[in-house]
């Protein structure tokens, strides 16, 4: 570790602090956890300490300014005050979706996405997993965010910060999802890792769209898990406020009168090759669909014959341009075709398992008389 300023001096002795889920003990070489500990990160604007189990990484410059003698009582103190200003998270990092698989429809992701550098995120905020994200690092885009809808009033989050995902930043990172530093320009890790608000600063044609919207959810705290930037694409503005917006929440009130059930949502895009650039460098992938589809296994059989058959599933998609935008409701099995055609879509593209089978059949099968013959 490299130290501008005085030389300290160090005490060859060690002592220790315990703060809740973890002890460490330092010595003149290097913090030691002693007990089993997840990795710690302290960043700030130059500086990251990175401390491992039974090992110590360090990067970057620690400026101490006027002349420091440290003895036993200074070394805790400052072992404590370093790990208190590092939020400790549980660490869910996993390249697959077993923690989160509740959010999908029989515990059964989407098939048939293409990728380079795919990440199956479970996305946490507030110490509980909230939704599940497929993200493309490579094109810096989520692919799908797939959902449970919560009847709401569609009311907005309006004070929540934008935030990012650190397990893409490394997959020793916690699991919480953090807001994006309030700085000029995003720390390079955060950054090469996906997208950043910086990127939609001169984008004037495009605002950030949500996969899973906020309007979808009802509890305050499942709102704001909406707004990680791991959750939005780069959309046409006229395309969102016109055409996006009114179906989502055509979607929200269908979903709220006539799904008596849980209701699996998936929401996803598929890409053309167009990109956002920043300082002359590819750093969004555009989407050109935006697609949507629902699975409501248990629905009212006395709906209006006008959206009856639109249950268990239906879905919709819609161009992500400045004209012809209108969406297109289909059945699911339409829309899986649709997308089976786009090059960024494998030939095998599933949604849902089995297509969504309806509840209410399968009930009403069960309640059968059996008859002796």
């Amino acid at each position: 570790m490299k130290v501008n300023g005085p030389s300290l001096e160090l005490i060859s002795a060690s002592c220790s602090v315990v703060i809740p889920h973890l002890k460490l003990q330092f010595s003149r070489q290097a913090f030691l956890p002693v007990t089993k500990g997840s990795r710690l990160a302290l960043a700030e604007t130059r500086t990251l300490i990175v401390l491992r189990k039974r090992n110590v990484a360090a990067r970057g410059t620690i400026s101490v300014p006027g002349s420091v003698t440290m003895h036993m009582f200074g070394t805790c103190v400052l072992s404590f005050s370093l790990l208190m200003a590092i939020p400790l998270v549980s660490a869910t990092v996993s390249n697959s979706f077993k923690d989160c698989s509740h959010f999908f429809y029989m515990q059964t992701p989407p098939a048939g996405m293409k990728g380079v550098n795919l990440r199956r995120v479970c996305q946490r905020y507030a110490d509980k997993l909230r939704y599940a994200t497929l993200y493309d690092s490579s094109r810096r885009l989520p692919l799908y965010s797939a959902y449970t809808f919560k009847k709401s009033d569609g009311k907005r989050r309006m004070d929540t910060p934008w935030m990012y995902e650190p397990q893409l930043v490394s997959d020793d990172e916690g699991g919480n999802m953090r807001a994006l530093p309030l700085t000029e320009d995003a720390p390079p890790l955060i950054e090469d890792s996906q997208a950043v608000l910086e990127d939609y600063t001169d984008a004037v044609e495009y605002k950030r769209g949500p996969l899973n919207p906020d309007l979808h959810q009802s509890e305050p705290d499942d709102k704001s898990s909406t707004y990680t930037l791991t959750n939005v694409v780069p959309l046409i503005t006229n395309f969102l406020d016109a055409s996006w917006k009114p179906y989502l929440d055509i979607i929200r009130r269908r979903l709220n009168n006539f799904c008596n059930g849980k209701s699996f949502m998936v929401t996803g895009v598929t890409v053309s090759g167009a990109t956002l650039q920043r300082d002359n460098r590819d750093r969004l992938a555009i989407p050109k669909h935006l697609w949507l589809a629902y699975c409501c296994p248990q629905f009212d059989l006395n709906s209006p014959y006008e959206v009856r058959f639109m249950f268990p599933s239906y879905g919709g998609y819609a161009l992500n341009e400045q004209t012809d935008h209108s969406v297109v409701e289909v059945p699911l099995k339409t829309l899986e075709r649709f997308l089976k055609r786009q090059s960024d879509i494998d030939s095998e593209l599933t949604i849902f398992y089995n297509g969504c089978v309806s509840e209410n059949t399968l009930r009403k099968k069960r309640d059968l008389p059996s008859v002796s013959v």
